[in-house]
């Protein structure tokens, strides 16, 4: 009897979903008929237009006066057809490429999990349902569960013409909210803008898109859609939030409500598996350990993936005992699960064992909830924290960089201020909409960390009756992108313990001269403060390591920077100085990032840096540049860097850690020297003073052993009287990508590419008519790892005898990503391919061209 209830059930959802999918299915067609109808009076109303235009150009200049009520009337039926072309029952045409963000997720395994993605879509199938609620306490999978969806409705898209996802915070404010909601929906505030203009213009655009879902995620308290701007949905328009508390569902207007609830028993432990690793299951009395201890998660997937982490690959039975025994001790300050998950995530915590580890993980809790941290930012901050725990480690976590993120989980952010909530204290109160500062209760002698970051509108002067904060301990202070213009001159007089002081980001014209007298100050970031234009001496800061002065208006090196002794970071990056006086850069022997993108600086001044770890610099010309690849002989040579010589090129697009640019540069026979392990090369708009028979390479550019082992990507570009780059003495064997365009050489043959590129993935030849072949009559170039190859513009090119043999396992969606622009197309019937099947098998791509 219970199998045949099931199967009827089941039955019965299929054939509610095919109903909805039906009506769905005409309401798309009815709308496409719409479409159809008002496309053919666009055609009729031109026609009659253009009729129109060419009786009113035979009239006389009499009879010409007769036609003003026929271009009226015409002139009132377009308005009224291009006002009916705003489909104000729904129909908006957006970018159909693009209608949401994927977001990233761990996928999520069990029956629990599947039926409430059920349960959920279902709802957002039905055309009855326009706002729906998922609720459940911190930890339990609402978030996860919801990206998930999110994922999968982007995947069919014919439901919904735009996924729009907000990650709504604890720290809600209706200014926030309709911000982030307009960056996803591409409304632009100018920023004068109140509350309810901003409202309207967001209700405005909302209400033009059809079908649109919005998902609010973690929302703690009740929001007025209306007051927010989003209107009520309808016309297949759904509304879906995610929140701890039903009673917010139900504020809301939630007319379906699905309540997660924490695993069972059996779930729980097949999760912890998965996470901890199956071996445990090998090791002898260890299951009913390891049982315990997930039985202790109470069914929280957060507070499971955590714990098991941390047991992961240990196999001493011991510590699995001990573990259990930690986790048994804790005792809860109230009942409840939540305080369950924090003690969990405690444990977890107090088993990074290393107390640096554990300070390093409590700092990232001085960003605000749901903030994207920079990696680069946080590797930063711990380094001026902890630097010698962070040799060895750094370079394991900068080649993580290029601008990833990471960002904590609410609930493990809230485990972790309230871990600092002892003594010594700290004071997060980060991007909470602050308009002044704390009260004068907050500061005082136990204080050793404040962060105010991200509070727009921030305020700092003082009144008069209001002494300047005394925090004898404080090392450090956050107030970064808080819009603060002035600081007042006392406001730092009695922190003489502080050592980071982050005023990035804010439009700040000076700095208070009290500054100058924070003789412990190890890090001051000052960077995008854009309009800062002076600072103070910086002679008396004698233990300053990092200094941090990118896209500020300053427009002299500070005064006293050549005293910086123990300086290992220094970032003058997009500043208005066209060079660094001579004798400043040398005196700091202890510098490991030295970042002064297009600001001149010559050779010598780098000779004696022999910690230099990244080194982004401009050097004056060619001979300069030389001084300093010589100085490598005696010195490692950075692991990054981004060298310009010359003037500054045009590329943006940077893909190693060691790159080379040479720019309107003149050369002669052995004059370029370049570092051995360099790994992209780029020569821009040079003229080479040569001989027809003198190679770029190994004649004009001194080349040091093994012949380019690294060099992985070169471009040559507008560049004068270049005609061959290779000899087979001298072949890049790992080169994967070769860009030459538009050069310029005399009316000859043109031979720039000899031999085997074993590595090669991307071949661009752009814009070089005199080229007629790529090498000589007798050479065949191997590129069995090609995967891109663009050519343009390449008129006389008649022989390309490529050797591909991987293109006999050629599909019709190959690894070869044939961009190929080849201009005139006839091009292709002349060229030779050595491979015997290439030609037939490709040439069906060109006739998409």
């Amino acid at each position: 009897m219970e199998f045949f209830l099931n199967k009827t059930d089941k039955h019965l959802a299929n054939q509610r979903s095919l109903d909805q999918n039906m009506n769905g299915l005409k309401r798309e067609l009815k709308e496409l008929n719409d479409v159809q109808i008002w496309l053919e009076d666009v055609e009729r109303i031109d026609c009659e237009i253009q009729s129109l235009d060419g009786i009113i150009g035979k009239s006389s200049a009499i009879t010409r006066g007769f036609r003003a009520e026929d271009v009226l009337k015409m002139l009132k039926e377009l308005e009224e057809h291009i006002q009916k072309g705003k489909f104000h029952e729904g129909l908006v045409v957006d970018n159909p490429q693009w209608i949401g963000q994927v977001l990233s997720v761990t996928a999520l395994s069990g029956e629990a999990a599947q039926a409430y993605i059920e349960e959920i879509w279902l709802y957002l199938m039905d055309d009855e349902v326009q706002k729906i609620g998922f609720c459940g306490m911190g930890g339990v999978g609402k978030t996860s569960i919801m990206k998930l969806i999110n994922n999968q409705i982007l995947k069919e898209t014919w439901n919904f013409n735009s996924v729009i996802w907000i990650t709504v915070s604890k720290e809600m404010s209706t200014a926030k909210l309709q911000k982030d909601i307009a960056i996803k929906i591409g409304v632009t505030f100018s920023g004068d803008e109140d509350e309810t203009t901003k409202a309207g213009m967001l209700f405005e655009t909302l209400s033009r898109k059809s079908r649109f879902l919005m998902i609010l995620d973690d929302l703690w308290d009740r929001i007025f859609l209306d007051k927010v701007g989003i209107p009520e949905p309808s016309a297949g328009s759904k509304i879906v939030l995610t929140t701890r508390s039903f009673d917010v569902c139900r504020q809301v207007g939630c007319c379906r409500v699905v309540k997660i609830n924490p695993l069972a028993e059996e779930e729980a432990w097949n999760l912890f598996l998965e996470k901890v690793g199956r071996v445990v299951l090998n090791i002898p009395n260890l299951e009913p350990i390891a049982k315990s201890i997930a039985k202790h998660c109470a069914g929280l997937p957060l507070a499971i993936i955590t714990v098991a982490s941390c047991m992961k690959g240990i196999d001493d039975l011991y510590k699995w005992r001990n573990a259990l025994k930690e986790l048994s001790l804790y005792v809860k300050s109230v009942n409840g699960l939540e305080d369950d998950v924090f003690q969990q995530l405690r444990f977890s915590y107090d088993r990074l064992k290393d107390l640096k580890l554990q300070h390093c993980f409590l700092s990232c809790a001085l960003y605000p909830e749901d903030f994207r941290i920079k990696e680069e930012d946080l590797i930063q901050l711990w380094i001026a924290l902890w630097r010698k725990w962070m040799v060895g480690r750094q370079k394991v976590v900068t080649e993580m960089g290029n601008e990833r993120c990471v960002k904590m989980h609410d609930l493990v952010r809230d485990m972790a201020l309230r871990i600092t909530t002892g003594t010594p204290r700290v004071l997060v109160e980060a991007g909470v909409r602050l308009m002044e500062l704390p009260n004068v209760q907050e500061w005082n002698k136990d204080l050793e960390k404040v962060s105010l970051m991200e509070n727009w509108g921030l305020q700092l002067p003082y009144p008069l009756q209001m002494s300047p904060p005394k925090c004898p301990i404080l090392t450090t202070f956050f107030l970064s992108n808080c819009r603060i213009t002035s600081i007042p001159e006392g406001f730092f007089k009695h922190m003489h313990a502080l050592k980071i002081l982050d005023l990035s980001k804010n439009p700040i014209m000076s700095l208070p001269i009290s500054i100058a007298n924070l003789k412990n100050l190890t890090a001051l970031l000052l960077g995008e403060c854009q309009n800062l234009e002076k600072e103070p001496s910086l002679s008396k800061l004698k233990f300053l390591k990092e200094l941090d002065l990118h896209a500020t208006n300053i427009k002299q090196v500070p005064n006293g920077m050549e005293n910086l002794s123990r300086l290992k970071y220094l970032n003058l990056n997009h500043v208005e100085l066209d060079e660094i006086p001579i004798g400043i850069v040398s005196n700091l022997s202890l510098l490991q990032n030295l970042i002064i993108g297009e600001m001149l600086i010559r050779g010598e001044e780098l000779h004696g840096l022999k910690k230099l770890e990244i080194l982004k610099v401009t050097f004056y010309d060619l001979q300069s540049f030389n001084i300093y690849v010589q100085s490598l002989h005696y010195q490692e040579e950075p692991r990054e860097y981004v060298i310009h010589v010359g003037k500054m090129g045009c590329r943006n697009a940077i893909y190693s850690r060691k790159y080379i640019e040479l720019c309107g540069c003149d050369f002669y026979i052995n004059q370029i020297m370049l570092p051995p392990n360099i790994e992209e090369l780029c020569i821009e708009e040079c003229y080479l003073h040569c001989r027809e028979e003198d190679l770029l390479f190994s004649k004009l550019i001194k080349v040091p052993l093994p012949t380019f082992a690294s060099l992985k990507f070169l471009y040559i570009h507008r560049c004068k009287n270049i005609k061959k780059l290779f000899s087979a003495n001298c072949v890049p064997a790992n080169l994967q990508g070769l860009w030459v365009t538009e050069l310029e050489v005399e009316k000859r043959a043109m031979v720039p590419v000899e031999f085997c590129f074993l590595q090669l993935k991307g071949l661009v030849l752009k814009k070089l008519p005199e080229l007629k072949s790529i090498c000589s009559a007798d050479r065949v170039v191997v590129c069995d790892s090609l995967d891109y190859i663009s050519v343009a513009n390449c008129l006389k090119l008649k022989r390309m005898p490529l050797y591909l043999s991987h293109l006999h396992n050629f599909q019709p969606s190959p690894a070869l990503s044939l961009s190929v622009y080849i201009e005139p197309k006839e091009w292709w019937e002349s060229v030779e391919w050595y491979h015997p099947d290439t030609k037939s098998l490709l040439k069906p791509f060109l006739s998409l061209l």
